[in-house]
């Protein structure tokens, strides 16, 4: 009898606990984790820190990376599905990764067969989303539109699709993060329409006068001096 309560015990646990073990962690992406050093990421993608680009340098650090990777037989980074990726970071920290798959590689899969293929590496999605209004959500531009989301309360992992290639894009990004960078974006906005140099009012230069016009002032002074005398 106590085995049978031990197995329905233990059966219970493991219902309980497979799906924590079949999620994967929402910060790493490949060989890349959110939070990362930009020097790291520059390591590894075999990059130099004069091809990075500096978005805002106060109030705080904004700074983009643009990494293509190379298509090489037998590379674990391409496998030849990804065109490019955007590291994107907040005082030198990695703070979002944005993916583009190259299309031909996804051409002819549908949206429920990429969240399918993620779900087998992260785990069920948190929601999913075929046709939302990118509009309302801050996160996205007017060029995505949210698919799918797999998140926990530190990070989101997010598949879009552009509106206009088609093409499957993902948006990985730490929460904390993002919220402290959008901030620091605002705020490098403001500063900068702040340090306009304002438009002066034109001040009208009075033409010289011409010799003719001098000559005019010359003999008005004489005549008022001789009926003086």
């Amino acid at each position: 009898m106590k085995t049978i309560r031990c197995s329905i015990l233990c059966f219970a646990v493991l219902l309980l606990t497979a799906p924590l073990l079949r999620a994967q962690d929402l910060s790493k992406y490949r060989h890349f984790t959110l939070g990362m050093s930009l020097t790291r990421v520059l390591e590894r993608t075999d990059q130099k820190m004069a091809g990075v680009k500096v978005i805002h340098g106060r109030p705080a650090l904004i700074q983009e990376v643009t990494w293509w990777p190379p298509n090489i037989p037998g590379s674990s980074y391409r496998s030849g599905t990804v065109e490019q990726i955007l590291f994107s970071f907040y005082n030198a920290e990695l703070y979002k990764i944005s993916v583009t798959y190259d299309r031909t590689s996804t051409e002819g899969l549908s949206a429920e067969d990429m969240v399918k293929s993620i779900s087998a590496k992260y785990g069920p999605a948190t929601s999913v989303k075929p046709e939302v209004d990118s509009a309302t959500n801050e996160r996205y531009d007017m060029r995505q539109k949210p698919v799918a989301t797999w998140e926990d309360s530190q990070y989101s992992f997010n598949l879009v699709r552009s509106s206009f290639s088609g093409s499957f894009e993902l948006l990985i990004y730490s929460k904390r993060l993002i919220a402290e960078a959008e901030v620091a974006l605002a705020e490098a906005v403001k500063l900068e329409k702040e340090e306009e140099p304002q438009e002066r009012p034109t001040v009208r230069k009075s033409k010289p006068a011409t010799s003719k016009q001098r000559g005019r002032r010359t003999r008005r002074v004489f005549v008022r001096s001789s009926h003086m005398l």
